[in-house]
């Protein structure tokens, strides 16, 4: 089911960049949702996706419309998501970034070129 955005219709997907405490259920993580990221955990088909310290599972919770559902993977065989620990906020991804997630890649570069005044600068 998570490796496939598409079929599943999320309306939007969100991460919590950092790390999150993945002993929490359902009412910790909507918690977090609703009372750090300030969104509506109640969005339905709306996608939280979350990551503990070890990358190789993450959690990630849905609301239906009569209820949660909450997902958990954990990757077999030395496998680990490329998760961003840049901060400790949330980041709403596009379906082809959470297809590139999901299959381990980077969605944000670590060394990200930005421009200033028409130079280049390495960040």
């Amino acid at each position: 089911m998570l490796n496939d955005a598409e079929s599943c219709r999320f309306k939007k997907i969100y991460i919590a960049l950092g790390y999150t405490d993945l002993r929490r259920g359902i009412d910790g993580l909507a918690q977090i949702i609703k009372c750090q990221f300030h969104l509506d955990p109640y969005d339905k088909n709306t996608l939280f996706l979350f990551c503990g310290r070890r990358t190789d599972r993450i959690k990630g919770l849905l609301w239906e419309g009569d209820g949660f559902l909450l997902l958990y993977k954990r990757l077999g065989s030395g496998g680990a998501f490329n998760w961003p620990r840049t901060t400790n906020d949330v980041l709403a991804i596009t379906p082809d970034q959470y297809r590139a997630l999901m299959q381990g890649l980077e969605i944000i570069a670590r060394h990200p070129i930005t421009e200033i005044d028409g130079s280049r600068l390495l960040v």
